[in-house]
């Protein structure tokens, strides 16, 4: 069979690998082409793009970006069609995902979507053309599930969140040690608009606790040049590439940027403040348009506000220290932070690893449509 898999961010390229592994091993024959990451290139897909040239962030970011991500759809679409996939897959990124489903819907390929848009966020108005264009929409969240089944009747595919896998397996290794001090990891995000806005605040914090080390995990895909201004006049602050998850394994506490970050750094157990600052511009309109309580992971999943969230002009220095002493030095609340993590990790734990499930679910959209 052949796929065709467009994933758009590094969280996207870290699920569309476990995914791709699994199609390899269902479908022996399986020719795969993708737009992704490093990751998925390392599964033996062929890579058309990466999503280092695809993140863009913002409401007036895309707007300036728009030329090229309109280029980067023409292109994708002639390449699908010279490909002439069995299965399209879209990881995520809904924003050119679900453009993609529309017009493949038009030209006959069959789509499934592997991790929900967010459209009970914002857009709902989106489902009615999803149900039309989306051959299977598989869920990785219990509360979107029912929301896609009791609001718009739809009987999508829940196969649990990937990341508890992931984790897990993760937690079975044993890291290099990272430095000799107690450690603060910094997790700023991977596209350099969002790192640029919240990078300095978060690391002017570091002076306040010259005790601990703060490490930045660098996002894949951007040079060490990128990241080396801010570092400038830190004695306690260094960078690591690639050690996301030892750096999580080793640490006292994170500061987390809003996204998928916030649940890996929950399931590691590490207590956190999500941290978040856009453009005024695309702030001001997201927050008329965003209908949710909350932005992290962690506290949408539960319902409660888990983990602190200092979102724009909250993001301070000021803020985030006085919330990281909390952290560091109550035990009491750092105990019921964690309790509640248990409580999220139970929440999402099921049987059958969630990648492996989705796989199925794609190798078996194949096989219906060619039998």
């Amino acid at each position: 069979m052949k796929y065709y898999v467009i994933a758009g961010e590094a969280s996207g390229d870290l699920h569309g690998a476990n995914l791709l592994k699994h199609l390899y091993a269902l479908d022996v024959q399986a020719e795969i082409r993708c737009w992704g990451g490093d990751k998925m290139q390392h599964t033996g897909a062929t890579l058309v793009k990466h999503f280092r040239d695809l993140a863009f962030m913002g409401f007036t970011e895309v707007l300036k970006n728009l030329p090229t991500i309109l280029r980067n759809m023409a292109f994708c679409k002639q390449d699908i069609v010279q490909f002439a996939p069995d299965v399209l897959v879209l990881v995520d990124y809904p924003g050119f995902n679900l453009r993609i489903a529309n017009w493949a819907k038009t030209q006959g390929i069959r789509v499934v979507y592997y991790i929900a848009p967010q459209v009970w966020a914002w857009k709902p108005n989106r489902v009615k053309a999803m149900k039309q264009s989306i051959y299977e929409l598989l869920t990785i969240l219990p509360f979107e599930t029912n929301y896609f089944k009791n609001q718009w009747n739809w009987a999508v595919t829940y196969v649990g969140h990937p990341l508890v896998q992931v984790v897990k397996e993760a937690k079975q290794t044993t890291p290099t040690s990272l430095s000799t001090k107690p450690i603060i990891a910094v997790l700023p995000g991977s596209r350099k608009q969002e790192i640029s806005k919240k990078l300095p605040i978060m690391l002017a914090v570091a002076k306040h606790f010259t005790n601990y080390q703060f490490i930045v995990a660098k996002a894949p895909g951007l040079d060490d040049s990128f990241y080396e201004p801010f570092m400038l006049g830190y004695s306690n602050v260094t960078t690591v590439s690639n050690q996301t998850y030892a750096l999580l394994m080793q640490s006292s506490a994170a500061l987390v940027t809003s996204g998928t970050a916030t649940l890996e750094t929950a399931l590691f157990k590490v207590p956190q403040i999500v941290c978040y600052k856009t453009s005024s511009i695309s702030y001001e309109i997201g927050k008329r348009l965003i209908k949710i309580p909350y932005i992290s992971l962690v506290n949408l999943i539960m319902n409660q506000l888990v983990v602190k969230e200092l979102i724009q002009h909250a993001l301070t220095e000021e803020n985030i220290t006085k919330e990281l002493s909390q952290l560091l030095n109550n035990q009491a609340y750092q105990q019921e932070v964690l309790q509640k993590y248990d409580a999220l990790e139970q929440n999402l734990l099921q049987d059958v690893d969630a990648s492996l499930l989705a796989a199925q679910r794609v190798v078996n959209a194949a096989q219906t449509l060619t039998s």
